[in-house]
């Protein structure tokens, strides 16, 4: 059972880290914009670890540094949250300078999404659950203000420790719409939202529980044959979360990864499996039946799971607005009614 931390409340320090791309040396204008706005929304004091603002270039070249400001941030008694500046393609970098033992002794809050998935990992390998949700720039930076189902998200995951409840789905749309982020007009134009068109569930039957353990899929790739990667008692009776990035991974692709999960096992002892929308501005909607039958395809006839829950069209990752996910607490599939539920809490009192 991984350790929940304390909940947060008004009055907190957040921390911001940089763990992958320099977004906020990029684009300041979208950075301030996000803390604005996760300040205003929740009354927590933002500050930023020491190289969280540097440029892109020193970023990149620095893991030991980025790594340095995740461990300070756990380390200080004074930040009760982190969250990731934005996500990336190499926080696995980061994996030669982390001490899981400065985790373990200071559970906190930890959310980002995306190629914060790494750290998710890193996190459990401590023993503590973090949050799969949104990161300063992409997701409390959103254009013209935050999206309520996204804000109730964080308010009910992160700041209660009443049990979640289900997951309802953003019944008022879904956008990927891109607005180039180095326009600074942008930030205020609202982007246009796609109708809700309902969860789909491809098979399965039944009503079946586990705890949650998943990601952002080509990031997942990072982490196999690696320290961070959970020995198969992890994933036995797990539901697992998948989605993929704004790279638009082919749905060939997709098969590849989940083949990989049938043959090391992971797929004969999931309990269910959830997968996001497919990321990309780029990639029409009219595609996202691809990647459904290849999850019918690889889970159900492949490997002989047919009886596995899987629910498609989710509102996480990169898709917003996006709900938050407890890395480890206990969730359900209803396949009766097409319904995901969390069901206990996500932090402590």
């Amino acid at each position: 059972m991984l350790q929940a931390p304390h909940c947060l409340s008004a009055g907190d320090k957040i921390a911001v880290v940089s763990p992958s791309w320099g977004g906020p040396g990029t684009f300041p204008h979208r950075y301030e914009a996000g803390k604005k706005q996760l300040e205003s929304a929740f009354g927590v004091h933002v500050v930023e670890m020491s190289h969280a603002l540097h440029d892109a270039g020193f970023v990149a070249d620095n893991p030991k540094a980025r790594a340095d400001d995740l461990m300070q941030a756990f380390a200080d008694t004074s930040i009760k949250g982190i969250i990731a500046s934005i996500g990336g393609d190499d926080s696995i970098r980061l994996l030669p300078y982390l001490d899981f033992t400065i985790i373990r002794n200071n559970p906190k809050v930890f959310m980002g999404y995306s190629d914060a998935t790494v750290l998710h990992f890193a996190c459990m390998k401590a023993g503590l659950s973090s949050f799969y949700g949104p990161s300063m720039m992409a997701g409390f930076a959103e254009n013209g203000g935050l999206f309520p189902y996204m804000q109730d998200s964080v308010r009910k995951t992160l700041f209660s420790a009443d049990v979640i409840g289900e997951i309802k789905p953003c019944y008022e749309g879904w956008t990927v719409e891109h607005l180039e982020w180095g326009d600074p007009a942008n930030q205020k134009r609202r982007r246009k939202l796609n109708p809700y068109t309902g969860l789909r569930l491809l098979q399965g039957r039944g009503r079946v529980q586990g705890r949650l353990i998943g990601g952002c899929a080509e990031v997942l790739e990072f982490m196999k044959g690696t320290s961070l990667w959970p020995s198969s008692d992890v994933w036995d009776g797990a539901i697992l979360f998948l989605e993929t990035s704004e790279d638009m991974p082919p749905p060939l692709y997709l098969r590849y990864w989940l083949r990989n999960y049938g043959a090391s096992g992971i797929l004969a002892g999931l309990s269910g499996i959830i997968f996001g929308r497919p990321g990309g501005h780029q990639l029409s909607p009219a595609k996202f039946a691809e990647y459904d039958d290849v999850l019918v395809q690889v889970v159900g006839r492949e490997y002989g799971r047919p009886d596995m829950p899987i629910l498609s069209h989710m509102d996480f990752g990169h898709t917003d607005p996006m709900f938050v996910l407890p890395y480890g607490r206990l969730a359900e599939i209803d396949s009766t009614s097409s319904k995901f539920s969390i069901l206990e809490s996500a932090v402590t009192l």
